[in-house]
């Protein structure tokens, strides 16, 4: 391979969108799990759906949706003060274990971030997490207002860095976004970090690895 980019994903790629167990956990014990969850689900749904109904909302306005389906669907307590809590804790997502030191390896190519995240939200978590120093490139769907796997959005990443698609990594642990990206004509790594079985989407990406430390092995 020749790569002079390296584009990833945010969220369940370098962020953990499963940080937010513990906090739900603390509101509605024996739930924390199930909300998440149900939570995460909802929230890549809304992206879907609302790019095909052509009803953009950011990204911050989806997880908030998500999180009240999540609550509602679980017949649990609808406070608002708890809502903006747990809201508040997308911004302070954990890094998985090994990305902050592996895109420290990684940083001699130009690194970015190709997310359905808010502007604000991806500048706040990449900032609470430590890594704003390593990315040349934080890009949200907002300037386009629609979501991946949209192929524009994936053409947005290229105009941002003045690279080839064919010499652009593409990181996801997401199928779906790892299908769009390979459709795009990326190179594309999938992260499958729990054994997850790839969607069946006429595509297949060019390397599936278990985390960001086999990556700098491979390159």
């Amino acid at each position: 391979m020749t790569i002079k980019a390296i584009i990833f994903d945010a969220y369940g790629t370098l962020f953990d969108v499963h940080t937010v167990v513990d906090k739900c956990e603390q509101f509605f014990p024996g739930k924390g799990r199930k909300i998440s969850e149900i939570w995460r689900q909802k929230q890549l749904e809304y992206t879907w759906l609302r790019s095909l109904m052509g009803r953009y909302e950011d990204f911050w306005s989806v997880t908030h949706d998500a999180l009240i389906f999540a609550l509602k669907e679980l017949k649990v307590d609808l406070n608002e003060q708890i809502h903006m809590t747990l809201l508040d804790q997308y911004l302070r997502l954990n890094p998985y274990p090994e990305v902050p030191n592996a895109l420290e390896k990684l940083k001699n190519r130009k690194l970015a971030i190709l997310s359905n995240g808010s502007t604000d939200m991806l500048n706040t978590v990449v900032e609470n997490a430590g890594l704003s120093h390593v990315f040349t490139h934080v890009i949200s769907v907002d300037e386009l207002k629609i979501y991946k796997p949209f192929m524009g959005v994936y053409q947005l990443g290229v105009a941002k860095l003045w690279v080839n698609k064919e010499e652009t990594l593409f990181i996801t642990s997401n199928p779906w976004d790892a299908s769009g990206a390979k459709t795009f004509g990326f190179q594309v790594c999938w992260i499958n970090r729990f054994n997850k079985q790839f969607d069946e989407l006429g595509v297949q990406p060019n390397m599936i690895l278990k985390n960001l430390d086999q990556l700098v092995d491979r390159l």
